[in-house]
C-alpha cells in the first residue's frame, strides 16, 4: 500500500474553478522525475517525486498543471445512488433496479431489470452485495476457462478494489482482479482475466507473454485495451 504524506496543513492545488484540491506528496527512492496523478475518485491529486526533490518545486509543478487536473476531475462520473429506477451498468449494458415490495429479497435479473424486494432502505446494501457475488462468479469462470488453456492450475481469486490496476498476479500464483470489471462488457473483463492467467506462465511482459496472451484470448486485445483507456474511469463511479 502506498503511504502518501499527509499532515496538518496539507498542500492544495487551486483549480481554475477556484476549488482547492488536496495534494498528497510521496518521495520515492527510485523516482527520477515528478509524476502527477489524480485519485480515481477525484478526492485528491497525488504527486510522486524523487527523494531529493524540494517540496516547493513539487507544489509549483502541481499548480502549473491545475487546468489539466480540473479537466480530469470533470471526467469522473458522479455518485450513483442505488435505488429503485436507477440504471446500473452491468456487463456493458444498463440494468434497471426494480424494487417491488412483494418480490424476493435476493436480487434477480429479468428482462433487463434487477428485481428485488425487502426493505427499500436496504436496496443499496443488497445490490452491492449482489454485485460482489456475481463479479466473483464471472471472474472465477473466466480463470477456470483460461488456466487449463495455459497449461496451469486454476489460481485462487481475490476481488480487488484498487483504483489504478485492473488486475495483478503474485509470485505465489494468486490472481486479483478488480470487481468493477463486471460492469464492463464481457470482452473487456475477459481480456484482463486472460492477461493475469498469462502471467502465471510468464511473470513479465516479454514476447513470450504476449504470444501466450494472444493465444489464450479469443477477442480483440487492442479493442479491449482501448475500451479501458476510453471508458475505464466510468466504472469508478462511487455508489451511495
Amino acid at each position: 500500500m502506498i503511504d502518501w504524506l499527509r499532515h496538518s496543513g496539507d498542500p492544495v492545488v487551486e483549480l481554475p474553478s477556484g476549488e482547492l484540491l488536496p495534494l498528497a506528496l510521496r518521495r520515492h527512492p527510485t523516482a527520477r522525475r515528478m509524476v502527477l496523478r489524480l485519485a480515481a475518485d477525484g478526492s485528491e491529486a497525488r504527486l510522486t517525486m524523487p527523494r531529493w526533490g524540494r517540496t516547493a518545486e513539487a507544489l509549483a509543478f502541481a499548480q502549473a498543471r491545475s487546468e489539466w487536473l480540473g479537466q480530469q476531475r470533470a471526467r469522473i462520473p458522479r455518485r450513483l445512488t442505488i435505488d429503485h429506477g436507477i440504471e446500473l451498468p452491468w456487463r456493458g449494458r444498463p440494468l434497471i433496479i426494480d424494487w417491488q415490495a412483494g418480490a424476493p429479497r435476493a436480487p434477480q435479473v429479468a428482462d433487463g431489470r434487477l428485481v428485488l424486494g425487502g426493505e427499500r432502505a436496504a436496496i443499496a446494501r443488497r445490490v452491492q452485495r449482489w454485485m460482489d457475488h456475481e463479479a466473483r462468479l464471472l471472474l472465477a469462470a473466466d480463470l477456470a476457462e483460461y488456466a487449463p488453456r495455459a497449461g496451469c492450475a486454476v489460481p485462487p481469486l481475490g476481488l480487488s478494489r484498487a483504483t489504478r490496476r485492473w488486475g495483478s498476479c503474485s509470485a505465489r500464483g494468486m490472481v486479483r482482479i478488480n470487481w468493477r470489471l463486471a460492469m464492463a462488457p464481457d470482452f473487456v473483463r475477459r481480456s484482463v482475466a486472460a492477461h493475469e492467467v498469462a502471467h502465471l506462465v510468464h511473470f513479465d511482459h516479454s514476447a513470450a507473454f504476449h504470444a501466450l496472451l494472444a493465444d489464450l484470448y479469443e477477442g480483440d486485445l487492442t479493442a479491449a485495451n482501448r475500451w479501458l483507456r476510453d471508458h475505464g474511469r466510468t466504472l469508478y463511479a462511487p455508489f451511495g
